[in-house]
């Protein structure tokens, strides 16, 4: 019995640790105490056009504890009135984790 608790222990231990992994292909370091960056969502460029056409969606962070906004995707690209998304970007935006933004921007027709 007690092999057998331990064994689970260590399998709910092992699968924490993709927890806390971010999805996106780039994440620039973030810092303590401020952090503004932008980076890709997507790591294919080959033959991307940025297209004629923009829009964005974000979500805004307050002292860690609420998060209020729609930074989807679909979100952005009804924003920008795009019926075709290309590419999309992301913008994180922080200081102390008082107040924090994280914000999509896709590009397309």
């Amino acid at each position: 019995m007690r092999f057998a608790l331990a064994l689970c222990c260590a399998g709910v231990l092992a699968l924490t640790g993709c927890a806390g992994m971010h999805g996106a292909p780039v994440t620039p370091a973030p810092g303590f105490i401020y952090t503004n960056y932008k980076a890709p969502l997507d790591a294919d460029f080959d033959a991307t056009r940025l297209g004629s056409k923009m829009g964005s969606s974000e979500v805004t962070n307050y002292l860690g504890a609420v998060a209020l906004g729609d930074a989807s995707i679909k979100a952005a690209a009804m924003n920008g009135g795009l019926t075709t998304v290309n590419h999309a970007d992301y913008e994180v935006f922080s200081v102390l984790g008082i107040y924090s933004r994280f914000k999509v921007t896709v590009y397309g027709e």
